[in-house]
């Protein structure tokens, strides 16, 4: 396995993996991951993405190049720690009408009706390669090539927490109020970050999602249940 080391400022190193990006890809950088350890002290956070790992250490207790062969050293047990099976983790999703004010127009331009673009949409599950942009935020591939759709001309000033959106080959949910450009085709009462949990994601980088199609007053049920406490993702294990 190739990889290179490039420093980022004083107190971090970007770890390229120097392959093509795939799910065999997004395995190893998982797998490299689990190596890592806060108990090395000196390793302060990493954060993987789809064809690199970027950490970040403490120059007092690394230089550069000891961290580069503390790293090298790690990258030698890629594989040990990778599972043969996958987290499915299901994204109740309403879709159209207010909730994905996009989907129209989507479905126009590639000559479908709304219901088309849904069934492509749902079909299959999503790979989450990396974890970014805003906290939470999952980049997802997998998706139908007949839904891509390039990003908005103009992005929108709030997009609502929960969104599920397309932009270009990719489909990702925001999990946070934020600006956004992508087209947006539906919501899901899910919460992707919550800062009162003391693990606030919900999802992480090589996890599945399955999008599943909900009526508005599932979205409501399900709405309500999260805000009691009382809801639960669907989660599940399939080997690969």
């Amino acid at each position: 396995m190739s990889m290179t080391f490039h420093p980022l400022g004083e107190a971090a190193v970007k770890v390229s993996f120097n392959e093509a990006v795939s799910p065999s890809l997004n395995k190893m950088i998982k797998s490299f991951c689990t190596n890592l350890s806060f108990k090395d002290q000196g390793i302060i956070e990493w954060v993987p993405a789809y064809d690199s790992v970027t950490v970040y250490y403490d120059p007092w207790v690394y230089t550069y190049q000891q961290l580069t062969e503390l790293l090298k050293k790690k990258a030698l047990d890629i594989g040990q720690q990778q599972s043969n099976s996958k987290t499915i983790v299901t994204i109740p999703t309403l879709y159209g009408s207010e909730y994905g004010p996009d989907l129209t127009n989507l479905a126009k331009s590639k000559k479908m009706n709304t219901d088309d673009v849904i069934s492509l949409h749902t079909n299959g599950d999503y790979l989450v390669n990396m974890i970014g942009f805003l906290p939470g935020f999952p980049y997802l591939s997998g998706l139908d090539e007949q839904i891509a759709m390039p990003r908005l001309k103009e992005p929108l000033q709030t997009v609502p927490r929960g969104s599920v959106g397309i932009a270009g080959s990719q489909t990702g949910i925001y999990p946070l109020e934020s600006p956004g450009g992508w087209n947006l085709i539906g919501r899901t009462p899910l919460r992707l970050y919550d800062l009162e949990k003391e693990n606030p994601f919900l999802l992480e980088q090589g996890d599945y999602l399955h999008f599943r199609s909900i009526s508005e007053q599932e979205y409501k049920r399900i709405e309500d249940e999260i805000e009691k406490g009382t809801y639960k993702p669907e989660r599940r294990e399939e080997t690969l």
